[in-house]
């Protein structure tokens, strides 16, 4: 299923994309989507039930605010250097273990939301990465099977980053990576059923219409599972946390002086095949 959420930023309502295309209402089946409804499986049934009966009420798309597709999220835990090509291009080594910071929910918005350049920034950068909703309480996974079991489904992420403030300005990462609007996420949860294999998932990302990135998921150096895994291990993943699994060479930081970092009317699009597309245009904070 492609779950989603729609209407002006705080009322959104949710919804779900039929397999017609078709804009569909579920604010009569399910209050809203979030890590409760993520959990209750026999709430996720009544949606499915829904869906294939093709009765849920249409809505008219036509300028219609897309949402984030999650609602009261947990937390956002997001895994760095985690692309062999991405790590060559900062001319970093490839970790021996997953590096882990964290974004807050509050930077979470829609996918064509505008997203913020902070004051003072001069190193915002772009990152494409494909998203981990988590649908079952996690602690301790044994195994790669056991952490696919734990996933609920997808979504596609633009992790923005300011370089020097993540970088250069002391302490750990997040510094970077909690700036307003820094998370645009969606359109869409997909459910993980209809992801069979996300080692398999192209990702790209635009900047005023000039490709910039172009990776799989399959060049990732810690695989979907074992990142969830891997957390698990150090924290309690709970229904409706995220996990953004990092993104392939292509960022700003990597290429040549002067970098092309992100200004205020630069407009990025960014898509994972099967997951949905996304488009900012960035404005000054």
């Amino acid at each position: 299923m492609k779950l989603l959420r729609v209407g002006t930023a705080g009322a959104e309502r949710p919804a779900l994309l039929d397999a017609d295309g078709t804009l569909r209402d579920l604010s009569g089946v399910v209050p809203d989507i979030d890590g409760a409804l993520l959990a209750d499986g026999a709430a996720l049934g009544r949606v499915r039930d829904a869906a294939r009966a093709g009765t849920l009420p249409v809505l008219d798309a036509a300028g219609l605010r897309i949402g984030p597709p999650l609602a009261r999220i947990g937390k956002i835990v997001c895994i760095g250097l985690n692309y062999h090509d991405h790590a060559r291009e900062t001319g970093a080594e490839p970790p021996a273990e997953p590096v882990i910071s964290f974004k807050a929910p509050d930077t979470v918005v829609g996918p064509n939301d505008t997203v913020l350049v902070p004051r003072g920034s001069t190193k915002t950068d772009w990152e494409v990465e494909l998203a981990v909703v988590i649908g079952r309480t996690a602690r301790y996974l044994g195994s790669h099977e056991e952490a696919l079991a734990h996933v609920a489904g997808y979504a596609v992420a633009h992790d923005v980053s300011e370089r020097e403030f993540q970088i250069e300005r002391g302490g750990t990462w997040d510094k970077g990576k909690n700036c307003e609007t820094f998370n645009p996420l969606g359109p869409w949860l997909v459910t993980a059923d209809e992801v069979p294999d996300p080692q398999r998932l192209p990702l790209r990302l635009w900047v005023n219409g000039e490709l910039k990135q172009d990776g799989s998921t399959a060049g990732q150096i810690f695989p979907v599972a074992e990142v969830v895994r891997y957390v698990s291990q150090f924290m309690t993943l709970y229904p409706g946390d995220v996990i953004n699994t990092g993104t392939p060479a292509g960022v700003a930081m990597g290429r040549p002086e002067p970098k092309p970092y992100l200004r205020a009317g630069d407009v990025v699009e960014l898509e994972v095949e099967g997951l949905g597309h996304q488009r900012q245009e960035l404005k000054d904070a």
